[in-house]
């Protein structure tokens, strides 16, 4: 879903910590990247979804996400700015059993996956775009 189709929570209140903290990461472009916004709940031991949340009410958009799927100015995904790398045997795999039958894959699981087979999220994100899986459930609720 579009920013611009979002619509905050009927009385929701944008936390004024955390809304200053997302202001000291606004990036030129006016963006905040997805690692900082997941940085931004870690330091304030909060959900990323609640930020999420809170960049949507503020109408800021998220950039460079750690998975690729969005935010890479010029490119449709951003694994097309690095180059492609071997899949690790028993990777594919594991991330179509994740998926299950609905190959649906939520970004959770490919971080975790990321993590065990020592590989960049970005890499994890394509691998699962090329194997025909649908990635889903954003932590930041991006999508």
């Amino acid at each position: 879903m579009a920013l611009k189709d979002k619509k905050p929570e009927p009385g929701f209140i944008p936390d004024k910590a955390l809304v200053a903290e997302i202001r000291g990461e606004i990036a030129a472009d006016g963006t905040v990247s997805c690692a900082a916004a997941v940085g931004l709940a870690e330091k304030m031991k909060i959900r990323p979804q609640d930020v999420g949340r809170t960049l949507d009410a503020l109408a800021v958009h998220l950039s460079r996400c750690q998975i690729g799927t969005f935010g890479y100015p010029g490119h449709a995904k951003g694994w097309s700015t690095v180059p492609a790398e071997p899949v690790l045997e028993g990777l594919a795999e594991a991330m179509r059993a994740a998926a299950g039958a609905e190959k649906k894959i939520g970004c959770r699981a490919l971080w975790e996956l990321a993590e065990r087979f020592r590989i960049p999220r970005m890499e994890a994100g394509r691998i699962a775009d090329r194997a025909g899986l649908k990635i889903v459930s954003c932590q930041l609720g991006a999508f």
